[in-house]
């Protein structure tokens, strides 16, 4: 097995036995990233100085022994919406095209302190906007198992990059399922925690009553431990809880007999591709078996989460994003008379089509005319929605079901449609309305080669539950990586062209 094919505990372990250096590991990935990235696109910046340079202070740390712990050495890929000191950090926004923070993410400090290194920044949706990471003004990500269909969003640079070995484990956040929905279309394990367990100070908001910082890996064993070492009490965020129950390793233990697990049968209704339909349920079947209850039930409100969560999105988005003006940092327009048409111009200029239509719904519904009617209506549904689920964790400890109802569409059928890409949201979007923790797990593949995402949601502050039926339904099945295609044909032209495109773009606004 080379090293690129471990697990990130897996790698740990060996660094710390001596059979693996950080340098090594880190080098692995860089030379992994070179090969890959003309054709998957799934970073944005690449620090492959400051990545060696931090592996070779790390394994000095390693070897006095100051560096103990599960992940110290480990190389991980940052999503770019977080924000790292000197580090290029864009939300993949023409905007923030030069943007460099003056200081670090608290969760990716918590890495740092933890001893791991950072490749880069990984490609997403624009400011987090979008389900396909088609949105991006550096170009179109590709889903490593298919590269013609998207890697899903807005993690997708991530999620793609873990699947693919060109990173160990990724930092993802998640406003609608962004960590979870990119987790099934790539085939990897991506944790979406309780709101408020890991700290949002340094993420660049999009909706910060739903944002939360999350990891994305190969399996459940990486997830919990990442979580583990992300997860804080910070008072820099007015959000963050302090937990004592923060052991989450603790819960991976292959034993799921007497959980009380809860079906949807509002999941399974018209528009669920029959083969997800068919994996899901196969997999609560696994469960079953190992001594699980499971059992459907009627979990209401399910089609008013999606117009919910877009207004409330949305008029979050419109207030988060009126900072970027074309002042203090960031892209500003060359051409411009007096500052009202510099504000105007710039943020044409700067934001792209998606952002621009989520701003003007949003500035739309909190506007004195429709604010009682949109606004203050979205959240009493939301309210519903959490009442909902507090009813539903009464009678079970998990509640399992589809991440998405389809596997990862081709390149370009969703943008065509942005009213069926926001539809592909549903299973996970209620989650982030209730403030739930959630997580995919991969549980099989469609027809196509493509994978299938299970999705186990818990009560709050229950995180151990799901990582409990994510490592047992695990423990039944092997990990896949997919067999990554030649840089050949249309899919090489493309992803260069995004890249050289992006390349272009840079040097003209500079």
């Amino acid at each position: 097995m080379s090293i690129l094919e471990l697990t990130a505990v897996s790698l740990g372990k060996k660094i710390q036995a001596g059979e693996v250096t950080a340098v090594q590991a880190t080098k692995a990935a860089l030379a992994q990233i070179r090969e890959r990235e003309p054709l998957l696109n799934c970073y944005v910046t690449v620090d492959e100085e400051g990545a060696l340079a931090r592996a070779a202070e790390v394994q000095k740390r390693i070897e006095s022994g100051e560096l103990t712990g599960p992940l110290a050495g480990v190389p991980v890929a940052i999503k770019d919406n977080m924000c790292t000191e000197g580090l290029l950090t864009t939300c993949s926004s023409k905007i923030l095209y030069n943007f460099k923070p003056t200081y670090t993410a608290e969760a990716v400090l918590n890495l740092e302190k933890a001893g791991a290194i950072i490749l880069g920044k990984t490609n997403m949706d624009e400011f987090a906007m979008g389900s396909t990471t088609e949105t991006s003004a550096f170009g179109v990500t590709r889903n490593p198992w298919n590269p013609d269909h998207v890697p899903g969003g807005s993690s997708g640079g991530s999620c793609a990059a873990v699947s693919a070995n060109e990173c160990f484990y990724a930092l993802g956040s998640d406003t609608g399922g962004s960590i979870r929905q990119p987790s099934s279309f790539c085939g990897v394990t991506g944790i979406k925690p309780t709101y408020g367990t890991v700290s949002r100070y340094g993420l660049i908001a999009y909706g910060s009553s739903l944002d939360q910082i999350g990891p994305i890996a190969k399996d459940v064993t990486d997830c919990a431990t990442v979580l583990e070492a992300i997860a804080s009490h910070d008072h820099k965020d007015s959000t963050s809880i302090a937990r004592e129950d923060l052991d989450f390793t603790s819960a991976l233990v292959d034993d799921v007999r007497g959980m009380r697990i809860g079906i949807p049968r509002d999941y399974f209704s018209e528009g669920l591709n029959p083969e997800v339909k068919d994996a899901i349920l196969a997999a609560a079947k696994v469960l079953a078996d190992k001594g699980a209850v499971v059992e459907e039930f009627d979990l209401s409100l399910v089609e008013y989460a999606i117009p919910a969560y877009y207004v409330i999105a949305s008029a979050e988005a419109s207030s988060n994003l009126s900072r970027f003006d074309g002042v203090k940092y960031g892209y500003r327009t060359a051409e411009y008379e007096g500052l009202h048409n510099m504000y105007k111009k710039s943020r044409s200029e700067g934001f792209g089509e998606e952002v621009k239509r989520r701003i003007m719904l949003g500035s739309f519904v909190l506007s004195s005319g429709y604010y009682d009617a949109y606004y203050l209506k979205a959240l009493r549904t939301k309210a519903l929605i959490k009442k909902a689920f507090d009813q539903a964790f009464v009678r079970f400890d998990v509640i399992l079901g589809p991440a998405s109802p389809f596997t990862a569409p081709k390149i370009g059928d969703s943008l065509g449609d942005p009213l069926q890409m926001y539809l592909g949201d549903i299973y996970t979007i209620s989650v982030n309305l209730a403030g739930l923790p959630g997580m995919t797990v991969p549980c099989g593949r469609d027809s196509q080669g493509l994978p299938i995402g299970l999705q186990l949601i818990g009560d709050c502050f229950k995180e151990k539950n799901v990582i409990r039926a994510g490592y047992a339904f695990e423990c039944s099945r092997t990990y896949e990586a997919p067999e990554l295609a030649k840089a050949d044909g249309g899919c090489e032209s493309a992803g260069q062209r995004g890249i050289a495109g992006s390349a272009e773009w840079k040097k003209e606004v500079q």
